[in-house]
């Protein structure tokens, strides 16, 4: 029943080894001896892929509720100080991963030694059911309101740079002054040069300059370290340096909208207790009261 629903879901025999470790004749075996089983064809063969029959995908719903309610039960029946076993993967940003979940994992596994664990570190938000993945995490605004999302953390962002570029450049006092300073501006759509504001009920927004344009998080954090300009980030972004005064935050005073951090599951599914579990350890570890910020506008 795994092998058909991991068939299903990713559209290929190859695809659902991968998966499984297994190789595709093992795959294409069982599937054949399944649907000789069953007396009825499950899926059909294309050149664009395999797609379930009537009777297949009527099959895969059930299925699949069958092995996420076997795994529930395995569960209950450990007992709830029993540890998660079998594989988990997650796919998470590669910045936020490095600096707030990679560290993190030996704890986690410690408590859980029968689990394995599968990262998979990509910027995109890719499709999880294809790839195989039990919870992505993911900041900002999430480009589907149907996907299965829970928000696990909330995170301040902030105008930072390094002090080697504030003792060039200075420091700016509001928001009007960035539109002198260089600008480090992550993302490469439209309206990304664009900074919102707001303050004691006020709000201004400022298209600021900026000759460089980085399209991940590591790039925005080695341009800022590298002192080439200023930058909106997340606290999580640069939390270790802006604690060390490597970096500095400046108009403070001033609020910018916050990030959110989500916990995806594949849409369609009831979440894994492996996939939940991982999802209140790293909501645990991001709850932390707000510190302030070293340094702030003092240079």
């Amino acid at each position: 029943m795994e092998t058909f629903v991991r068939v299903v879901e990713t559209g290929s025999f190859s695809a659902a080894g991968r998966q499984l470790h297994l190789g595709q004749p093992a795959i294409s075996k069982t599937i054949a001896q399944l649907e000789d089983r069953l007396g009825v064809k499950l899926l059909l063969r294309s050149t664009r892929g395999l797609t379930a029959t009537e009777a297949g995908e009527g099959f895969y719903q059930r299925a699949r509720r069958a092995i996420e309610e076997a795994d529930e039960a395995d569960l209950a029946a450990r007992g709830a100080g029993a540890g998660l076993t079998g594989r988990l993967r997650i796919c998470a940003a590669p910045t936020f991963a490095g600096l707030h979940v990679i560290p993190h994992l030996p704890e986690f596994l410690a408590q859980h030694p029968d689990l394995e664990m599968e990262v998979m570190l990509d910027d995109r938000l890719i499709d999880l059911i294809t790839e195989g993945i039990d919870i992505c995490l993911r900041m900002g605004e999430l480009p589907d309101s149907n996907l299965m999302a829970r928000r696990i953390g909330q995170a301040r962002r902030l105008v930072i740079g390094a002090p080697a570029y504030f003792e060039q450049a200075g420091i700016p006092r509001i928001p009007g002054e960035l539109i002198g300073h260089k600008s480090i501006i992550y993302g490469l759509g439209s309206g990304r040069d664009t900074w919102m504001f707001r303050r004691d009920g006020a709000e201004i927004s400022v298209t600021v300059k900026g000759r460089l344009r980085v399209s991940a998080a590591e790039g925005v954090r080695a341009s800022v370290l590298a002192g080439m300009g200023l930058a909106v980030a997340s606290e999580w972004m640069f939390s270790r340096e802006l604690a060390s005064g490597a970096v500095r935050a400046v108009l403070t005073e001033w609020t910018i909208s916050p990030v959110d951090l989500w916990a995806i599951f594949p849409s369609g599914r009831v979440a894994s207790a492996k996939a939940r579990a991982f999802a209140d350890f790293v909501e645990g570890k991001l709850r932390t009261p707000s510190q302030p910020i070293p340094g702030g506008n003092r240079l």
